[in-house]
């Protein structure tokens, strides 16, 4: 018979009465300048990285190295299993799924509200020079970009069988600014493509396309794509434009900012996010065949090489011992990865259940690298259950930034983590993608996904027998315990109701309050 479970507001005062002295004590002695350096990768899985899975067929010599100077955790999450809400999640401390699910579609608004303080803006305010270079999908005011007149033009589909209507290029004013983008949200600079799937297919400095697009985006101007779709939405698109030139010119371009930054005086905030291994999956043609898992794991190559630029232009500039560096994706790998372990035997999610846009663990357990010298101990793994959402107050704790009580609400600060002072800091972890989906809640070693399924899209038969998974029962939720059953294949629900119970309540909890982080309990 299981013990009456500790409510769940008491349990999370309890967790915040330990740490947060602590973390005011770290704070005090930390540096209180250090740069700060963000890697994102765009649909990574947990065990595409060599360091963390012994059967990955993908050499990432750059990652393994970042791990064993500094910290992995092998028990970190994104918010969500898709793009846009975890990369909101990251820059603001917040579960996504308190504001919305979902992407931000071509030419989609943004997901900031004015009045939400985001990750750059508070390093900002603390004298902070703030970057964003690569992969934004967090939504601009295309609407006031638009012409009045503008109306969506009928194009034929690559094939021919259909037609779909989109914006061309005539439909907005190119040489204007374009409102409510990254300069808007706490960034002194950006450069990037947005989106490398969607429209508009051109580089954006600050808030200024360099070129202007002049055509309906067109596949057949580019070279063949080496695995998969294109996956990528018709609209404008510049007419020498390309996709295969993303990573080299934002990871030199990333370069420059870190050794110009090295001249300056200021501390600099860089957030890079690669557009990869996401599709359109087109590794360069020096990158082809340096894995053994197809065109994918070239190009998660591809993106370990670049990461490799990034951190040896930190250390060729002198900055590398004063620089916060983390890396992480923002969900596991999409679903070209069945096939991928039919073909090459390489699971991208390993030992995880589930891919992107699932509640399994594989749809948002994903690398989690922290290297801080003369912080971080060098080659330790943590076992701890972290977030990339804690980063906003753990960065806070490092600058001495008081949050207000109305931001960053989910967010804890892992600096005792980081410290080596404490082995956990965070009683509970709510995932969403999908709202029609349901939620997961992890608290210890258990799981509760309050649906039927923790699939967003069916696992292959081929799949799911290959790895021994058994068939589904009927049971309206699943109960799983993470430290007998790592690959989420035994429901327990069933023998285990009051466990259930109790979970359900506290994941209402934490939805009803509003509120997750520990300086927050007592409001």
């Amino acid at each position: 018979m299981l013990q009456k479970p500790l409510n769940p507001t008491l349990l999370l005062i309890f967790a915040a009465s330990l740490i947060l002295p602590l973390a005011q004590s770290l704070a005090a002695t930390a540096p209180s300048t250090p740069n700060i350096l963000i890697i994102y990768a765009d649909d990574m899985g947990f065990g595409d990285l060599n360091c963390q899975n012994p059967d990955s067929k993908i050499p990432t010599l750059n990652l393994d190295k970042l791990a064993s100077e500094g910290m992995r955790f092998i028990d970190g999450h994104s918010s969500s299993g898709v793009c846009t809400p975890s990369r909101y999640a990251l820059l603001t401390g917040r579960y996504h799924w308190r504001k919305f699910y979902g992407i931000v579609g071509a030419f989609g608004k943004s997901v900031f509200s004015p009045e939400r303080l985001t990750l750059p803006e508070m390093l900002q305010q603390k004298g902070y020079h703030t970057a964003a270079i690569g992969k934004w999908h967090l939504g601009w005011d295309w609407d006031s970009y638009r012409k009045p007149d503008a109306k969506p033009a009928e194009i034929a589909t690559k094939k021919g069988k259909r037609k779909k209507k989109t914006l061309g290029p005539e439909a907005f004013d190119w040489s204007k600014p374009i409102p409510d983008g990254p300069l808007a949200h706490g960034f002194d600079h950006y450069f990037g493509d947005t989106v490398i799937n969607f429209p508009p297919y051109c580089w954006i400095e600050d808030d200024r396309v360099v070129n202007a697009p002049d055509v309906i985006m067109d596949s057949n101007l580019w070279k063949p794509i080496k695995e998969g779709n294109w996956e990528c939405r018709p609209g404008p698109m510049y007419s020498e434009w390309d996709p295969y030139e993303n990573i080299p010119t934002t990871t030199a371009r990333a370069v420059q900012y870190i050794e110009q930054q090295a001249e300056q005086t200021e501390p600099f905030f860089l957030y890079f996010a690669f557009p990869s291994p996401h599709a359109p999956i087109i590794p360069n043609d020096a990158f082809d065949g340096s894995s053994q898992a197809g065109a994918y794991g070239d190009f998660v190559v591809e993106t370990d090489d670049a990461c490799g630029q990034l951190l040896r232009s930190l250390e060729a500039s002198g900055q590398a011992d004063n620089t916060i560096v983390v890396f992480s994706a923002d969900n596991g790998a999409e679903r070209y990865a069945y096939e991928r372990d039919k073909k090459y035997d390489h699971w991208s999610s390993g030992p995880f259940r589930g891919l992107k846009q699932d509640i399994y663990e594989g749809g948002h357990h994903v690398p989690f690298l922290v290297r801080w010298p003369g912080t971080v101990k060098a080659d330790t793994v943590s076992e701890a259950l972290v977030s990339q959402i804690d980063l906003m107050a753990t960065f806070a704790a490092v600058v001495d930034f008081p949050l207000p009580d109305d931001q960053a609400e989910d967010s804890h600060n892992l600096l005792p983590l980081l410290d080596g002072s404490m082995q956990g800091v965070r009683p509970a972890l709510v995932h969403s993608t999908w709202e029609r989906t349901g939620f997961g809640l992890r608290t210890g070693d258990w799981v509760l996904i309050n649906k039927p399924t923790g699939y967003a899209r069916p696992a292959t038969n081929d799949w799911l027998t290959r790895h021994d998974y058994p068939a589904d029962d009927d049971s309206p939720v699943e109960l799983y315990n993470l430290a007998d059953d790592i690959g989420q294949r035994h429901n327990l629900a069933t023998e285990n109701p009051e466990r259930v119970e109790a979970m359900q309540a506290i994941l209402k909890n934490l939805q009803d309050d509003g509120h997750s982080a520990p300086r927050l309990l007592n409001n």
